[in-house]
């Protein structure tokens, strides 16, 4: 089926279709659609709380989070940095060697860590937990009935959870060669000699650097700029990282064709000094992802869709009253496991006690999950800006951070972007762990708390987090005014 833009597709011109005979008859309270994140999030916690859950999952439970998608990365990754220590050994007095990986164990590996979570997304679990679960597609009939396997399910509340698929652009001669996607590429079990990615976003540089430290050659090609949503001096800092562990990362490229060689695909480019080639043994694309919509029949239900997704409002309820959207299915939100499962609890706010949740993108953090990481919560500067705020900006190295110092992982800061007041508006974590060190501010943004209340708290020393207080503590000395005043409260934040 094609997509339709919302403006072409509304409730009020669909016809609603009477449903066949086709399906044992099925009523829920709630019927989720996807047992990703989101969707395994809403079933649980409604059964829990008495209401009859119906389930339907046409693929794998748990989604492309624990089957294709952040799961296998970890894994991936936990891989890559391993082999890394052993070839950057030689600051700590240890021989620093080339070590010899086998691609097929480290593949094993992977799909070791997938099937020890899987048992916590399992039809097994699930229906214990009192949930109905049904394998296979689900396809409105009407405004209120799916036809799901042999089942035609009628509910008074549906929730569509069906997350999205890698997005491929349509380059001329791709259909000459073959390729991975950032969902396929954990199904390799080889050494890729020259891996080429075209997409430098968070995904395609988290698997640029796991495949160069396990012995890939490794080229990045981007239309526009790499990282190009985060801040840019912790993008800078992640990307001269990159680039020094001999990865070949290229902005500003247009890949023209693509043509297969003997034993080698060959992309012709544009850059800004023209036309050139680029040959490689193996391609990726992390291009972006798209909303899986298509199969769905969503104009049966009177549901708005369009390419970015399923239109919601801020209560993620469709067009569609009885209808909500949650996760990478949802447009306009941002796509991540844990903004599904934030979505799914504001559905279970709205759905089951009637509570005036809403949905707001700027309390989702985001992580790329590089070394050195990259971690972000709220605004950002430029953005702060843009919006008109009269802000200050506190910062932090790690290299004035005693462990980062004692792991010799020094790159880095934190900065935080605060209103004159000190209340945070947002904040970016560059540097080893900034994943972790990104949930205090997660919680500070969320909650509206001032910058003062991270400098009065005490962290253990020697930590990472003794960061994030010097960082805050810096808010006393924000006014340049007094130039004395500004040297105590330096000399007193780094005394701890």
């Amino acid at each position: 089926m094609a997509q339709t833009s919302p403006a072409t597709v509304s409730a009020e011109r669909v016809t609603e279709s009477a449903a066949p005979l086709a399906g044992e008859p099925l009523t829920a309270d709630i019927c989720v659609i996807g047992g990703g994140a989101g969707g395994l999030h809403v079933a649980t916690t409604a059964a829990a709380f008495g209401r009859k859950v119906v389930l339907v999952e046409k693929h794998r439970m748990g989604g492309e989070g624990l089957n294709a998608g952040s799961i296998p990365s970890k894994a991936l990754l936990a891989a890559a940095r391993r082999a890394h220590a052993f070839q950057t050994a030689s600051d700590f007095g240890i021989a620093s060697v080339d070590p010899k990986t086998d691609h097929r164990v480290v593949q094993h590996y992977v799909r070791r860590v997938i099937s020890a979570t899987a048992p916590n997304s399992s039809v097994e679990r699930f229906t214990g937990l009192g949930v109905q679960v049904v394998l296979g597609a689900a396809r409105f009939l009407d405004k209120r009935t799916v036809l799901a396997g042999d089942y035609r399910v009628t509910a008074r509340r549906f929730v569509i959870a069906t997350g999205s698929s890698p997005s491929v652009p349509d380059i001329p001669g791709l259909e000459t060669v073959s390729y991975f996607t950032s969902d396929t590429i954990f199904e390799n079990d080889r050494k890729l000699p020259h891996l080429v990615i075209l997409g430098a976003g968070p995904t395609g540089l988290e698997l640029a650097q796991a495949h160069a430290r396990l012995g890939s050659r490794v080229t990045v090609l981007d239309a526009g700029h790499a990282l190009s949503k985060e801040d840019p001096e912790a993008a800078a800092i992640a990307l001269k990282a990159l680039r020094a562990e001999g990865i070949d990362l290229r902005e500003g490229v247009t890949v023209e064709r693509i043509e297969r060689l003997a034993g080698l695909v060959r992309l012709h480019i544009t850059t800004e000094n023209g036309p050139a080639t680029v040959d490689g043994s193996h391609l990726l694309f992390a291009t972006g992802r798209t909303p899986n919509v298509s199969d769905l029949n969503l104009e049966a239900a009177g549901v708005k869709y369009g390419p970015d997704g399923i239109v919601v409002n801020r209560g993620l309820r469709t067009s569609n009253s009885r209808i909500y959207a949650i996760g990478d299915v949802a447009a306009g939100g941002p796509r991540y496991t844990h903004a599904s499962t934030w979505h799914a609890e504001i559905v279970l706010r709205r759905a089951l006690f009637w509570l005036p949740a809403k949905a707001n993108p700027a309390l989702i953090p985001r992580v790329t999950f590089t070394e050195p990481e990259i971690a972000h919560v709220g605004l950002t500067e430029q953005e702060a800006r843009s919006a008109g705020h009269k802000i200050n900006v506190l910062r932090w190295p790690f290299v004035e951070n005693d462990r980062a110092e004692a792991e010799r992982e020094t790159a880095g800061h934190i900065k935080v972007v605060t209103t004159p007041r000190g209340r945070v508006l947002g904040a970016t974590i560059v540097g080893a762990q900034a994943s972790e060190l990104i949930h205090l501010w997660s919680l500070v943004v969320s909650q509206k708390l001032n910058v003062k209340a991270v400098a009065g708290a005490v962290a253990p020393y020697p930590t990472r987090s003794e960061a994030s207080r010097r960082a805050a503590y810096r808010a006393y000395a924000s006014t340049p005014a007094n130039p004395t005043l500004r040297k105590l409260i330096d000399f007193l934040a780094r005394l701890g």
